[in-house]
């Protein structure tokens, strides 16, 4: 079968929004029956629940369902995981990469869980801080590994399409816990998400 894409929602939510976004079109003296918009309050509200699903997901689970035992103890890097998400002051996106590391301490995930679990967490209203936190100890809890690192690297449109606007500014957050608080751990970690090894 053919690739089919599928997306579902509230439908009662969805016409709440609809008709919120659509006020929104009326206050900025839009005309919300003009063609290119008439459809835009239900695209809207629809994009909206799309851009905040991660609120009805149980990040602890994606990571519980994919664990297995295994005496690897060496370094596990996922760099470069693009992110999405929408700052919660401005409701406008950030965007970057996420780089995400853990030292396995007898159980390792399935690698596409780190990418899993980086969406759930930017799929809500976030500041950068929080959501490499979020991942941080979200990982640490879980798998109870030797050490967890997350560094986010991200461009803010709150930043540049208002306020200071400035356009080539990158917002750099990380947290360390367990064997990368040490020097000689954080670097080669550090080292690993700034080399192109392809």
């Amino acid at each position: 079968m053919s690739y089919r894409y599928f997306e579902e929602y509230d439908i009662n939510v969805t016409e709440k929004l609809r008709n919120n976004f659509k006020q929104v079109l009326e206050e900025v003296e839009e005309d919300p029956q003009r063609e290119g918009i008439v459809k835009t309050p239900e695209r809207a509200a629809k994009a909206m629940q799309f851009l905040t699903q991660g609120y009805n997901m149980d990040a602890e689970k994606i990571l519980t369902d994919a664990l297995f035992t295994e005496s690897y103890d060496e370094m596990v890097v996922v760099k470069d995981i693009e992110i999405y998400s929408l700052c919660e002051h401005h409701m406008l996106p950030f965007f970057g990469k996420a780089h995400v590391a853990y030292i396995p301490n007898g159980r390792i995930i399935g690698l596409s869980k780190l990418p899993r679990l980086v969406d759930v967490f930017a799929r809500r209203l976030q500041v950068q801080e929080r959501l490499t936190h979020d991942i941080l100890e979200c990982l640490n809890k879980v798998l109870k590994p030797q050490g967890v690192a997350v560094v986010i690297e991200a461009q803010h449109m709150c930043m540049m399409m208002r306020g200071v606007q400035k356009q080539n500014s990158v917002t750099t957050t990380s947290g360390f816990r367990g064997q990368f608080e040490k020097i000689e751990t954080r670097s080669e970690f550090l080292k690993l998400i700034s080399s192109d090894l392809r």
